[in-house]
C-alpha cells in the first residue's frame, strides 16, 4: 500500500507542535520567574518612610533604583556578614564531610560483600523514611548537654547535618555499580590495596557523582531554617542567614526591613545559583548515572 503522507504536511504539524510547546514553556517560565523578578526589583527599591509606612507598594519596577539595601547589609549596623559567614562555614563543612562519608559508604556497599550487607541497606532505607523532625527534641537536649546549642550552635549544626549522611548512599552507590568491577580486580591482582584503588582509580572516574553529592549536601544547610532556629535560638551571633532574616521580619519593623530582606535573599541566592550554573553538566551526569543501576 502506497504511503500518501505529505512530507510538507508532516513538517507543518511538527512546526505547529513545537511552537505550541515553546509558547507553553515560555508562559510557565514567566510564571515561575515572576516572584524572583519581584524580589530582585524590591531589593533595588530605595526606602522611603512616607511610602513604606503608608501601606503596600502598588508597583514592581522601582521608581528610583538604589543600592542602599545592599549597603545596609554590610555597613556594620547589623550582623549580616557574621550570619553569612556562619552559613558558609556550616554548609561547606557539612558538604565536605558528608561527601567523604557518602563516597566511602557507597564504595563499600558497591564493591564489598559482607554479612549483614543486605539487611543494613534495607534498614537504612526504611529508617530514612522517618522525617528528621521526629528527633528534634532529643537532638536539642543531647546537643545542649554537649554545649553545642546557642553559642555553640555552629559546630552543633554541622554535627547534625553529617550525623546520618551515610544513609544517603543510594544514588552514589548506583553510580559506582556502573563502573566495571574488572578495573578493581585488575588493580588488586597488580598488588594495589583497596584504598589505592578507591582514591586513584574510582574517585577520578566519579567526578559527576562527587559534584552531585557535594551540591545536595551543600543545599540542605544553606537553606535550612527549622533546625538552625531550634538549635541557635536566642543567640544572635550563631544565627545563619535564614534564621536572622526571619527575625528581621518578626522582631524588627516589617515595612522598614522588607526591602532589606529582599536584598539579603538575593545575596544568599548568588552562591548556589553560580554553583548550579557552572556545575550543571556534572550534576545531571551524576543524577542520571546513579539512577541507572542500584
Amino acid at each position: 500500500m502506497a504511503n500518501n503522507t505529505n512530507p510538507g504536511s508532516m513538517k507543518r504539524k511538527r512546526a505547529i507542535g513545537n511552537a505550541i510547546t515553546y509558547v507553553l514553556l515560555i508562559i510557565i517560565s514567566i510564571i515561575w520567574l515572576f516572584p524572583y523578578f519581584g524580589l530582585l526589583m524590591a531589593s533595588f527599591r530605595s526606602f522611603d518612610p512616607a511610602i513604606e509606612y503608608g501601606g503596600v507598594v502598588d508597583y514592581i519596577i522601582p521608581h528610583t533604583f538604589s543600592l542602599d539595601n545592599y549597603k545596609f547589609l554590610f555597613n556594620g549596623e547589623n550582623n549580616y556578614p557574621k550570619w553569612y559567614l556562619n552559613t558558609l562555614i556550616i554548609s561547606f563543612a557539612a558538604s565536605f564531610i558528608n561527601t567523604c562519608i557518602v563516597l566511602c559508604v557507597s564504595y563499600a556497599l558497591s564493591r564489598m560483600r559482607f554479612t549483614g550487607r543486605t539487611f543494613l541497606m534495607r534498614f537504612w532505607l526504611v529508617l530514612g523514611m522517618f522525617p528528621g523532625f521526629l528527633t528534634m527534641i532529643c537532638l536539642y537536649f543531647l546537643l545542649k548537654q554537649l554545649g553545642l546549642t546557642q553559642a555553640g550552635a555552629v559546630p552543633g549544626l554541622i554535627l547534625v547535618y553529617i550525623a546520618s549522611s551515610g544513609m544517603g548512599y543510594y544514588v552514589c552507590k548506583g553510580y559506582f555499580d556502573t563502573i566495571p568491577k574488572a578495573l578493581d580486580e585488575a588493580a588488586r591482582i597488580d598488588g594495589a590495596s583497596r584504598a589505592r584503588v578507591f582514591f586513584q582509580m574510582i574517585i577520578p572516574m566519579a567526578k559527576p557523582i562527587i559534584i552531585y553529592t557535594a551540591l545536595v549536601a551543600f543545599m540542605g544547610p544553606w537553606c535550612d531554617y527549622v533546625f538552625a532556629s531550634y538549635i541557635a535560638f536566642g543567640h544572635d551571633a550563631s544565627y545563619n542567614v535564614a534564621v536572622a532574616m526571619q527575625r528581621w521580619m518578626v522582631v524588627g519593623d516589617y515595612q522598614g526591613y522588607f526591602t532589606r530582606f529582599c536584598a539579603g535573599g538575593i545575596v544568599v541566592a548568588v552562591p548556589i545559583t553560580l554553583l548550579f550554573m557552572f556545575l550543571q553538566k556534572y550534576y545531571v551526569e551524576g543524577v542520571t548515572g546513579g539512577a541507572v543501576k542500584g
